[in-house]
């Protein structure tokens, strides 16, 4: 698989919430900020990444984009919106941060040695999932970083 980066595109995530000011105090407590420039009484710019952004929109701003009903994210899983982190013990202080917020968790942790994730569902029942990755497997792939981990742990 090959990668290449395409300048000036950017991603845009909407997804329905049944009270943008609760939903914008939730991910407040999980250290998210908002761009103004983009936010009114109907829809919030979550920044996630330098060129990724999740817009909160109210269900009624929603169904203006939507030409399908909205799904009850409660019983019918459509994605899972993941994003990363900088430490494990990061990936805990989100993942209990979101419970404190009112989230339920949606599974334990989950710990493949060169990844760590906890999930959980926020106020409107969407599932997220917070992650860590080795910056080496992040470089070199899952793969490669195991044989080389086991390589490295290997005798001579």
């Amino acid at each position: 698989m090959t990668t290449s980066a395409h300048p000036g595109r950017m991603l845009f995530v909407n997804i329905p919430v049944t009270d943008l000011e609760r939903s914008k105090a939730f991910f407040e407590k999980l250290g998210f900020g908002f761009n103004p420039k983009f936010t009114d009484e109907t829809a919030a710019c979550m920044p996630v990444g330098e060129h990724a952004f999740v817009m909160l929109l109210g269900r009624e701003k929603f169904a203006e984009f939507s030409k399908l009903p909205m799904a009850d994210p409660t019983t019918h899983a459509l994605a899972l919106y993941c994003f990363g982190v900088s430490s494990r013990d990061e990936v805990d202080a989100v993942a209990a941060a979101a419970l404190a917020a009112g989230g339920s968790e949606a599974d334990g942790a989950e710990d493949y040695g060169f990844m760590y994730s906890r999930s959980f569902f926020d106020l409107d029942g969407h599932g997220w999932q917070v992650m860590w990755m080795d910056p080496a497997a992040v470089e070199q792939g899952p793969e490669a970083f195991a044989a080389s981990s086991q390589d490295a742990g290997a005798p001579a």
